[in-house]
């Protein structure tokens, strides 16, 4: 009596230890196949993200002298959340690592737009500059020396605040 409930037993557990094993290599394969995804997904690289930067940074400088503080402060924060990104995507780099030293230049430069003082925005922004370019040689970049801009980057966007 004993054997022949013993077998059912045996039987429902083998059946499920089968079972999980299924669901386990199943698992697995998804896995593996997510992570091919993952490897193959697009990762903007270094450059691209730098490039970014440069762009709001020349439109940073025309919303800033043009006393367009509203323009300025998204400016900057757009550089603010590029760096982010660098870190977060880039994070291998060895330029990632030099990185926070452009904080305190960019924190200072968010003070000033939030205070509104276009007499220290222009320091502030020159320092922003300089230390850019401190980075560059840091990492032996040097030969991609940034400047205060000239010509504003786009001839289809206004700098000056308009009236709404």
């Amino acid at each position: 009596m004993k054997n022949i409930l013993f077998l059912p037993v045996l039987f429902v557990i083998l059946n499920g230890c089968s079972n999980d094993s299924n669901r386990l290599a199943k698992m697995e394969a998804q896995i593996n196949q997510l992570e091919s995804k993952l490897n193959d997904s697009y990762k903007p690289g270094f450059g691209e993200f730098m490039g970014n930067v440069q762009i709001h940074h020349a439109k940073l400088w025309f919303a800033g002298i043009d006393n367009n503080w509203e323009l300025a402060d998204f400016e900057i924060n757009e550089i603010k959340e590029l760096f982010g990104d660098i870190q977060k995507y880039q994070a291998e780099r060895v330029e990632t690592k030099t990185l926070p030293m452009i904080y305190p230049a960019l924190d200072r430069v968010i003070e000033v737009i939030k205070n509104k003082d276009s007499k220290d925005f222009r320091e502030s922004f020159i320092n922003l500059t300089n230390t850019c370019n401190q980075c560059h040689m840091l990492v032996k970049y040097g030969f991609n020396h940034v400047k205060i801009p000239d010509h504003p980057p786009f001839d289809n966007q206004v700098f000056k605040k308009q009236n709404q």
